[in-house]
């Protein structure tokens, strides 16, 4: 035969737990700070088997302990002892915490993994623009030699028009028809539309 266990240091000396919450449940406050002397301790206890945290489990028992005050009149002792009832309460307080906490937890971790992630296709953008590159490089290959150096000068390099004369020692003039020309040539190639 199982023995009966008590919270508390002397049962003889203790109230019974069932008629005081049954006082609770009428609103005796005297009756509920007899109720919080006997059940905060274990209430704390299994809390802290669940949460961990101390601050964390010191305010879920709390919510507990309120939760007792408010909720005694749902308390059925044909379902079971009230530190039973109590107990229940706190398991189930503290794993909604310790839930809470975990959810919280990912979203905040999803949240930052969204932050990080770019705006676009970085792999794309690198596939995209070697292919342009590889494109432009086949259409500079169809040009004159005279068109390619001239087209390579003014959009490659940066020079202007006099510039590219100048290091090319050709006239002005022959200059701009090369790039006219050669640009021409290659938005013919690249299948640009004027």
């Amino acid at each position: 035969m199982k023995e009966a266990v008590h919270i508390g240091t002397n049962p003889a000396s203790e109230p019974d737990l069932q008629e005081l919450v049954g006082r609770v449940a009428l609103g005796d406050e005297d009756a509920f700070a007899s109720v919080y002397d006997v059940v905060a301790g274990p209430v704390l206890g299994v809390v802290r088997a669940v949460v961990r945290d101390r601050a964390q489990s010191e305010e879920v028992a709390q919510e507990v302990l309120v939760e007792v005050w408010r909720t005694a009149p749902r308390y059925r002792s044909d379902r079971g002892t009230a530190v039973n009832w109590i107990l229940t309460l706190a398991h189930r307080r503290a794993v909604d915490r310790v839930r809470s906490v975990e959810a919280a937890a990912a979203r905040d971790h999803k949240a930052a993994l969204l932050e990080r992630t770019p705006e676009f296709d970085e792999v794309t953008e690198q596939v995209e623009a070697r292919l342009e590159r590889e494109q432009v490089r086949r259409c500079l290959r169809t040009l004159t030699e005279i068109q390619r150096q001239a087209v390579t000068l003014a959009y490659y390099r940066g020079l202007t028009y006099r510039q590219v004369a100048e290091a090319l020692t050709l006239p002005l003039g022959t200059v701009k028809t090369r790039l006219r020309d050669g640009l021409i040539r290659m938005r013919d190639c690249l299948g640009v539309s004027a």
